[in-house]
């Protein structure tokens, strides 16, 4: 339902900080001063949809994003739905499922210590994992070090 060419666009979400999720969109180009959008979620088929409860608005007061906090990624997918309506007509639904650990920034590794020793020439570098919702074992991270002389 809804006029073609109404719905959202270029719907993002990231997750960072742990617990942390914004999902922002573009408003349509086709989309009039009183339009007005909606986001929805839910992590299952089995529970209901629930609406974001801090919008993001653009300086005409259109959501054009959402704010989420303690967000958890025990379960893989999440749907997320934006509908929307202008002077009593509907807007197109834009419906998208994304694997929430995909969209995860992570943080850096904890703890970073580096120990040279003048005589050996020798560097020890060590870290802790960084904090994630998700990662239970920690091989699964891979880390990269970049050395610059100074």
């Amino acid at each position: 339902a809804g006029m073609n060419g109404t719905a959202i666009e270029n719907f993002v979400c990231v997750i960072f900080n742990v617990s942390f999720m914004n999902c922002t969109w573009h408003v349509s180009e086709t989309a009039s001063g009183d339009t007005q959008y909606y986001l929805y979620w839910n992590t299952s088929e089995k529970e209901d949809f629930t609406e974001c409860q801090d919008y993001i608005e653009d300086n005409r007061g259109r959501h054009t994003g959402c704010r989420f906090q303690n967000v958890t990624i025990e379960k893989n997918k999440a749907t997320f739905l934006v509908n929307g309506s202008r002077s009593g007509q509907s807007i197109q639904l834009y419906k998208k499922k994304i694997v929430l650990y995909r969209i995860e920034k992570l943080t850096p590794p904890l703890n970073v210590t580096v120990n040279c020793t003048e005589a050996s020439h020798h560097c020890e570098i060590r870290w802790q994992p960084p904090r994630t919702s998700h990662v239970k074992r920690h091989h699964c991270f891979k880390y990269e070090i970049v050395i610059v002389n100074k």
